[in-house]
């Protein structure tokens, strides 16, 4: 069986259709979607659209929980700009996905931790950088979870850790999003170092997974002039770079 695994599109349709189009001689089984996916100065309607037509297992991010509330002066730039442009029924339908979703064949799926969906499960913030956390915080944050793989996103950084008696954890990069930075409390960025959009392959044999990171070209010179149109030149600088200005 295998199983393309996407995450953090934020919105970046041309990134997502670069991704679908990669996935599409692999005769994937399924493909499972770990959320944030519209959040962002880009094309948030046009994402929304392509995954319409699809049969994907989804599951709620911490964005996609935000912009599905009413109340866009409560929101950030980028939550506001994907909730303007969406319908109503798009954000409705963001806001009723699942935040843990099981998958079969002992496969959990979530967007940070299993109960908290703006928690980083692997990483842990140093001197404004993200780094792997150590075994032990990991294992306190998934809990007693009972799986043979778990999937996540949320810190947009490609992650494959085999727990002793555990779990394998699998976050496959961020689709449409190389960069960040979050200036709230402890604030640090996420840079991926390039600008392509990532996802990963998931191959269940027997008792065996095998897992294969994917990193696709797309047009993201497009994709960057769309941000700066939109007013956000920090955007445009992650997408074009995969570092967030200052960094390079």
């Amino acid at each position: 069986m295998q199983i393309g695994v996407i995450a953090d599109i934020h919105g970046n349709a041309l990134a997502l259709e670069a991704v679908l189009a990669d996935m599409r001689p692999r005769s994937l089984d399924r493909i499972i979607n770990l959320g944030d996916l519209v959040s962002g100065p880009l094309l948030p309607r046009e994402t929304m659209e392509l995954l319409a037509g699809l049969d994907v297992l989804t599951v709620r991010g911490n964005h996609d929980r935000w912009v599905s509330r009413d109340d866009p002066t409560r929101m950030g730039a980028s939550d506001q700009f994907a909730h303007a442009q969406l319908r109503p029924e798009q954000r409705s339908w963001l806001g009723a996905l699942p935040m843990f979703a099981d998958a079969g064949q002992g496969i959990v799926s979530f967007h940070a931790t299993p109960n908290n969906d703006n928690r980083y499960l692997v990483e842990k913030v140093n001197q404004g950088r993200l780094e792997r956390d150590s075994v032990a915080n990991i294992r306190e944050r998934l809990g007693e979870l009972d799986a043979r793989v778990v999937l996540c996103g949320h810190s947009h950084r490609r992650q494959l850790l085999q727990l002793p008696n555990g779990p394998l954890i699998l976050n496959p990069g961020s689709v449409g999003c190389p960069a960040y930075d979050d200036p709230g409390h402890d604030a640090h960025v996420s840079e991926a170092g390039s600008p392509h959009a990532r996802y990963a392959v998931l191959t269940l044999k027997g008792d065996g997974v095998a897992v294969e990171m994917i990193a696709v070209q797309y047009p993201w010179e497009d994709a960057a002039r769309c941000a700066d149109r939109n007013g956000r030149p920090d955007w445009a600088h992650a997408l074009r770079t995969g570092w967030m200005p200052g960094s390079i």
